[in-house]
């Protein structure tokens, strides 16, 4: 019997440990998107902050209604929310 190990894709090693904080009273929706086969969503309530791991390429979409029911989108390169260890 053979066990084959596959070594991890590259890419895998070099995600970085990231950092966001909702500041805002609203709900946000907090998605990555931008990185071929990799799909991350998260709901934000006002006031949380939390951990996430991304490729340092990644964008930070951040979506949230605003008071006249327009959509508003701000991008955040995942390389500004690195966490230094």
């Amino acid at each position: 019997m053979t066990v084959t190990l596959d070594r991890l894709p590259e890419k895998q090693s070099q995600k970085i440990l990231c950092f966001y904080a909702n500041t805002t009273a609203k709900m946000q929706i907090a998605r990555i998107s931008n990185i071929e086969n990799e799909y991350w969503e998260h709901t934000v309530f006002p006031g949380e902050r939390f951990l996430f791991q991304a490729f340092p390429e990644a964008e930070l979409e951040i979506h949230q209604t605003l008071g006249n029911g327009e959509i508003k989108c701000e991008r955040i390169f995942c390389q500004k929310l690195k966490v230094d260890e």
